[in-house]
């Protein structure tokens, strides 16, 4: 697989990485840790180099997850993790990212990893009671005491971005970015490409709505928690199904599948985005992988947009309480 730069840095990666979270965590369909060392190695003997995970998923259990299986190939790869919030009694119950909490954190990460060093550290949500400077100024403490490597931010706006980057350089900025969700092309983007930051697309395939596997007719699992986010109502599903089709009618011509597209459309945007899409089954990994061969020329993308430009996207992407952790 061939591999992408993340920002000035010189973060080398696998130009698809693989998002963990859904492996143990906010999805109905987790699986055995077992079944999730697995995936996460056959990930890796597929060319898959970047794994994201975070203390939240589990909590604390998906780190060890990760730990486990890249054990043999640490070298080989780069992990991602996450601090930013509280976790009581296994929840998540607020976002704390004061200095001692995240020296904290970075120390239990760095043991469920069974890592020496962890190579990205993301601030998970901004934290509106911590100046940011206070934040990157830590980090910027841990990457000096040989802790951290390369830091980041998520679900971060552009005031943010500039002020942590001021004080400790960002490699990347790890935002939700696909074919319906794209309001950081606006503001995020220019600045990312200002500053030289990567981006990490999160959820490119629409947390799977993207895939084509969805519809109004799909139930939920209360433990999911799409279950309670606006976008995957019945009523908004079958509303934006027609982005769907359009994957579809797109993949039928490149002999390709809609998540394929769904990918391929987010890796040609910028070379210097790299999506994580997750999965529990390795047929969906074997497909995701194959987006990185598919080729969407310019006339293609301009298409492809015109199309999506006319599809209204019906529902918010989080709940108003989700929204609210973002920094956006």
């Amino acid at each position: 697989m061939k591999t992408r730069t993340l920002g000035k840095q010189s973060l080398q990666v696998s130009e698809l990485g693989f998002g963990c979270m859904g492996l143990n965590f906010s999805y109905a369909n987790s699986i055995s840790k077992e079944e999730a060392v697995k995936i996460i190695r056959a990930a890796v003997e597929k060319g898959v180099t970047f794994f994201d995970t975070a203390e939240a998923y589990g909590p604390f259990s998906n780190e060890e997850i990760v730990g486990e299986a890249l054990a043999p190939f640490r070298k080989d790869v780069v992990i991602a993790t996450k601090f930013g919030f509280d976790i009581i009694d296994n929840k998540m119950v607020g976002v704390n990212s004061r200095p001692e909490h995240i020296r904290q954190a970075v120390d239990g990460s760095l043991k469920r990893l069974n890592v020496e060093v962890i190579d990205l550290l993301y601030q998970h949500r901004v934290d509106p009671n911590v100046p940011i400077e206070d934040v990157a100024g830590t980090v910027k403490e841990l990457i000096a005491e040989g802790k951290v490597i390369h830091f980041g931010l998520s679900e971060a706006g552009s005031e943010t971005i500039r002020k942590a980057h001021a004080v400790q350089p960002l490699t990347v900025v790890q935002n939700e970015y696909s074919m319906w969700t794209r309001k950081h092309e606006v503001n995020v983007f220019p600045l990312l490409e200002e500053l030289g930051i990567g981006l990490v697309a999160y959820s490119p395939l629409g947390k799977g709505f993207l895939t084509g596997a969805m519809n109004e007719n799909t139930k939920i699992e209360n433990n999911d928690f799409r279950h309670q986010l606006p976008r995957f109502q019945p009523d908004a599903m079958k509303a934006n199904q027609a982005l769907v089709d359009l994957l579809k009618s797109v993949a039928n011509q490149k002999n390709a599948t809609p998540a394929q597209i769904a990918l391929g459309w987010v890796l040609a945007q910028k070379p210097w985005i790299v999506p994580i899409p997750g999965t529990t089954k390795l047929y969906r990994l074997e497909e995701n992988l194959v987006a990185t061969s598919i080729e969407l020329t310019a006339d293609e993308l301009r298409d492809i947009d015109q199309a999506a430009a006319s599809i209204r996207i019906e529902g918010d992407r989080y709940t108003e309480a989700l929204e609210k952790t973002t920094g956006l």
